[in-house]
């Protein structure tokens, strides 16, 4: 690993330090992974966001040094970061425009922490309001035609399945999800412990159908996991027929595949299946402070988007049943 000190370098032509790009963000990354606990998913979003600032940082004020790696000259401005916010705007939504300002400002503070830089550039610049929406949803009947399409006679079918039941019964992020072993389900109790944002535990209950359907695909791959040498008992839940954990990405291209054999939307993806299980639950009248808690959500604010949609079934029912509604 390479050390802070060795960052900074006199550089006597230009009069000022030299900070080496890469292995400033790789630094900074490693601190993320070992000291802020921070999910696997938000790293690589950090990563992603911060390598794309640093492109276009080193293209306003990097030059080569003798070995031919990009060097900044400069400590960072920000009328650059400001130029580079009103890049991503048009091609990016504000709430994605916003975590990578985030990731920016973050990864400045910790060089100012370190002492690399004088003060953090990105500290003052306002992050940008987020567009309010409807969280994507499905009604009750095309979520259990999705649920029916998978082939049943089939393990890849089995899994399949067991993946849709389970992120409609548990409401999990995609990233927990796929970071589920065996032994993360309690199936006397009916319970799943589920490692959150920031490494946080939840317990969640799970349905008597979407239980069934993982036992079902447990005992259809079993001889796959004998002969990959997973462990029967702890090794990863949903697994890809090379017994291997089964990636984000390969979850999300399940649930658009089925979603799109059904007729449903292109936008529907796992979070879709996150959406409509809190909205269903709220439909059904479970409290608001109920649903933060099996989401796993440390704000009840963010939980509070889901009451629009529930209020547009409250408006309904209020037209149809009052007398005077109308």
């Amino acid at each position: 690993m390479v050390k802070l000190k060795e960052f900074l370098k006199a550089d006597h032509t230009q009069g000022g330090p030299v900070l080496s790009i890469g292995d400033l963000i790789d630094t900074f990354i490693r601190y993320l992974e070992g000291q802020k606990g921070y999910s696997r998913n938000t790293i690589r979003n950090y990563e992603i966001d911060l390598k794309q600032f640093l492109r276009f940082w080193t293209s306003k004020t990097a030059s080569p040094d003798h070995r031919g790696s990009q060097l900044c000259r400069k400590e960072p401005d920000p009328l650059v970061i400001r130029e580079y916010l009103g890049s991503l705007f048009g091609r990016y939504r504000r709430s994605t425009i916003a975590r990578k300002l985030s990731a920016v400002r973050s990864f400045f503070l910790f060089l100012e922490k370190k002492g690399l830089i004088n003060k953090n550039p990105a500290a003052d610049i306002s992050t940008p309001k987020r567009e309010k929406y409807i969280p994507t949803y499905l009604p009750v009947d095309d979520v259990f035609r999705l649920l029916e399409r998978p082939e049943r006679e089939r393990p890849l079918g089995l899994r399949d399945l067991a993946i849709l039941e389970v992120l409609y019964s548990c409401g999990l992020r995609v990233s927990e999800l796929e970071a589920l072993n065996v032994s993360s389900i309690d199936f006397d109790e009916r319970l799943v412990r589920v490692i959150g944002k920031g490494d946080k535990e939840r317990i969640v209950p799970i349905g008597v159908i979407a239980l069934r359907a993982v036992k079902e695909y447990l005992e259809a791959t079993r001889q796959l996991r004998k002969k990959a040498g997973v462990d029967l008992s702890k090794g990863p839940l949903f697994i890809n027929f090379k017994g291997g954990r089964l990636t984000v990405r390969s979850i999300a291209r399940i649930v658009k595949r089925y979603a799109r054999e059904c007729g449903l939307s292109s936008e529907i993806s796992p979070h879709s299946l996150r959406h409509t299980f809190a909205t269903h639950l709220l439909d059904g009248g479970a409290d608001l402070r109920s649903v933060q808690e099996l989401l796993g959500h440390a704000s009840l604010s963010t939980t509070q988007k889901y009451t629009h949609v529930s209020l547009d079934r409250l408006m309904e029912v209020y037209d149809k049943a009052h007398p005077r509604s109308k």
